[in-house]
């Protein structure tokens, strides 16, 4: 037997901060304009220099760097569209890109996991994937499901596994598609239209989008291009995701790192619209800090510039994927992972990002550990609750009530405490009691509800004909791994 996913709940939210005046945001964009015009964009592919040079862009052939003259990037963001769905199983998990609301996001993908039964770490694993997609179907306030981990146990087709782990184990869209080798593409985007059943569906509602990251400073990944063109010709919505890191690989300040980053992502952006005029396409800029006495990675920092991201996304005209994010730099589950958890999710209601929160993983995104996706997610819903809560109803002020108790009573015994006291939500991980009477640690009650939900929830299957089909592309993409490498 199935279990029924509950509806998601997006986050809407009149407090969206907008921390760059227009003229800022004009000196942002004039300042991407003169780095793609003057210093350029390194794309190691034929194919795109060649698309490029027929636009009348400055191709260097040898460097590969692409250098674009300002009119024709505005004449190429021009034709991308502000607005588009990215599809579910079902419509009502159809999600909507066009501002009106933001969905929250899991993060993805790391590469370690902390073994639900021997809670020693080890690699990740395609079940990892679809086990994690499974709960997360559970949780209505989680909206897109991007694989959380890697699927390391299936070599050169691991992304083709988390696509299907995803598609097979969850109603929600699924952030399907990745860097793969180009012969490899076709094989996402045919899984795509399996599971969308028609070609005009999966225009309309494609199931799985595609993130490309880019490399900073001012490069594309050969790869990634290529995949990303695949991707647009086929219709799948498609972000190119900048992450510049402030002191190593972008200059030591946010607004250098973000016009870095801005460069790099609308770049691809401009040649996917050159090349399929009015492809689906979303900005994503996540900065982070080179920690000085070490040179470590610092994703979570206390600056607004992850919302800066976002206006400047908009700016464009497109929809953003980032703005704020509850994953941090936590090697485990403690004070540093709470306290960045609850910061990410204090900015989802003020970032106004289309698709937000990453939320779930600990280490910069590289450990899964089964039980934070469930205290994120707890700390997600106070927020959630904080913003969405009340409503202003004079007969909340209860005057007949006060009246009634009058000077030095009490409220316990009145009807009206007996109608209204169950109103308020407390979390369901704190104030948790043994049988001995002991106050148990949130952490080992969040472990709890995540085993609840994967022994209960199973989420609707595919069709057993879809998921043979979804197997036979599997196994072709396999085969044809084997046949180049052998």
């Amino acid at each position: 037997m199935y279990s029924r996913t509950p509806d998601i709940r997006p986050f809407t939210s009149p407090f969206a901060v907008e921390l760059l005046t227009q003229a800022q945001l004009e000196a942002l964009k004039d300042g991407t304009l003169r780095l793609l015009n003057e210093v350029g964009v390194r794309f190691p592919s034929q194919r795109a220099l060649a698309i490029f040079a027929d636009h009348g862009a400055q191709v260097d052939w040898e460097t590969e760097i692409v250098r674009i003259p300002p009119d024709l990037v505005r004449k190429a963001m021009s034709t991308a569209p502000r607005s588009f769905v990215l599809g579910g199983r079902e419509k009502r998990f159809d999600l909507l890109l066009d501002g009106s609301c933001s969905y929250l996001c899991t993060d993805g993908t790391g590469v370690h996991v902390v073994d639900l039964e021997t809670r020693e770490m080890r690699p990740s694993r395609k079940a990892d994937v679809a086990m994690m997609a499974r709960v997360c179907d559970a949780l209505p306030l989680i909206s897109f499901y991007w694989p959380m981990v890697s699927a390391q146990d299936c070599g050169l087709t691991a992304p083709l596994h988390q696509c299907h782990a995803g598609l097979t184990n969850t109603l929600k869209h699924v952030r399907g598609g990745m860097t793969v080798p180009p012969h490899l593409a076709p094989y996402v985007v045919e899984m795509a239209k399996v599971v969308a059943g028609s070609t005009e569906t999966f225009r309309k509602r494609p199931p799985i989008c595609a993130n490309i990251c880019t490399i900073t400073p001012l490069a594309q990944d050969a790869h990634g291009i290529e995949t990303a063109l695949t991707y647009a010709e086929a219709g799948i919505p498609t972000s190119f995701m900048a992450m510049p890191t402030m002191g190593s690989t972008a200059p030591a300040t946010p607004l250098g790192a973000l016009a870095v980053g801005d460069a790099e992502v609308v770049s691809g952006m401009v040649l996917l619209q050159l090349a399929h005029p009015g492809a689906p396409v979303l900005h994503s800029i996540l900065v982070s800090l080179m920690e000085p006495r070490t040179g470590g990675y610092v994703s979570s920092v206390p600056v607004f510039w992850s919302m800066m991201a976002a206006q400047l996304a908009h700016a464009w005209n497109v929809p953003s994927l980032g703005g704020a994010r509850v994953s941090g730099d936590a090697p485990d589950i403690g004070w540093q992972s709470g306290w960045q958890g609850g910061f990410g999710s204090a900015l989802i209601p003020l970032c106004g990002s289309e698709i937000t929160g990453l939320l779930g993983l600990l280490g910069s995104a590289m450990i899964l550990c089964p039980e934070q996706v469930i205290l994120d997610y707890e700390i997600c819903r106070f927020a959630y609750d904080v913003l969405h809560g009340f409503e202003f109803d004079e007969a909340d002020m209860a005057f007949d009530v006060i009246k009634g108790v009058g000077p030095g009573g009490h409220f316990l015994a009145q009807r009206h405490t007996r109608s209204h006291i169950r109103d308020f939500r407390l979390s369901p991980l704190l104030g948790q009691k043994d049988p001995d009477g002991n106050l148990r640690a949130p952490r080992e009650v969040a472990l709890e509800e995540f085993k609840r939900l994967k022994a209960t929830h199973y989420p609707q299957p595919l069709p057993q004909e879809t998921l043979a089909e979804l197997d036979r592309i599997l196994a072709a993409a396999e085969h044809e791994v084997e046949r180049i490498a052998g």
